[in-house]
């Protein structure tokens, strides 16, 4: 029974960062659109914070100043900072290139994990599945066409956003044993809103709130705010919780899967040989990782 459990969980985890895959695609619909990185984020967990307050506990604050303040930190490493740094990333340098440098967050995870957590151990399986699934997302990235093009600051923000998320992961792991997990993910999201603010000192909000009305700008911020925000980040840290942070961050490596997949369906983009040979070593290297 624990078993079944356990692959329920692993099914969770796939379709989470499947519809994570799918945000790079409505956060271009609404840049495009003329939103901000910035007003993007604001929205969309705007949205979460206030629909999880109707499922959420009421307790406002958590047992100590402690946790309170490890919330904090949540907040701006799983939110107000990992967003902002990604999305002027996408701003400055390829996109490609923010694809592939954020898909090193598993590995950056299993690094870390090891060095803090003696419970975690680096099984040859889980080291051999990290790498070739990190060769499958560059093939998938690149997808045929690999255009070398370093930005230093493009690229030290990418890297500064993988190492916030590998933060996040490593905080909250903590907390999801101590507190209801619907009471975690709401306040990650009020402080991932309060620390977003300051922000809009240096650029200030833009967009006319008229365009927010408009069908395809409204159904992404919709995708974004209650699927790929209040929905998943609920289950993530149930997934964390329950699988471990490695084994739970290695189906990160899946989010280009799913992006690639997304763009060709509904962006008519081009899918070349090299990265259907990429999926199938991003699924070995995921199975190869999640095996105990």
């Amino acid at each position: 029974m624990n078993e079944k459990k356990n692959y329920i969980y692993h099914l969770i985890a796939i379709l989470t960062v499947g519809v994570w895959g799918l945000t790079f695609i409505s956060t271009k619909v609404l840049i495009n659109n003329g939103l901000s990185p910035e007003e993007i984020f604001l929205l969309r967990f705007l949205m979460a914070y206030a629909g999880i307050w109707f499922i959420s506990p009421r307790k406002l604050f958590a047992n100590s100043w402690k946790d309170e303040c490890v919330f904090f930190l949540c907040g701006i490493t799983g939110g107000s900072f990992y967003f902002l740094t990604e999305n002027t990333a996408l701003e400055i340098t390829l996109v490609t290139n923010v694809a592939f440098i954020l898909c090193t967050t598993p590995l950056l995870t299993t690094i870390f994990s090891l060095m803090i957590y003696k419970k975690e151990k680096a099984t040859a399986g889980l080291i051999t599945g990290s790498l070739m699934a990190l060769v499958g997302v560059a093939m998938v990235v690149y997808n045929g066409n690999f255009i070398l093009k370093i930005s230093p600051l493009g690229d030290f923000l990418t890297l500064l956003a993988a190492l916030s998320w590998v933060f996040y992961s490593l905080i909250i792991k903590n907390m999801t044993e101590k507190y209801d997990t619907l009471f975690i993910t709401r306040k990650v999201f009020f402080y991932g809103v309060l620390t977003i603010l300051p922000v809009f000192l240096l650029k200030p909000w833009h967009t006319d709130f008229s365009l927010l009305l408009k069908p395809s700008v409204l159904l992404n911020l919709l995708f974004l705010g209650v699927v790929a925000s209040l929905v998943c980040f609920a289950v993530w840290n149930v997934v964390l919780k329950k699988l471990g942070t490695v084994r739970a961050s290695n189906y990160l490596y899946l989010n280009p899967l799913f992006a690639l997949a997304g763009s060709a369906m509904l962006l008519n983009e081009q899918v070349t040989a090299i990265a259907l040979v990429g999926m199938g070593c991003i699924l070995g290297g995921v199975y190869m990782a999640g095996k105990k």
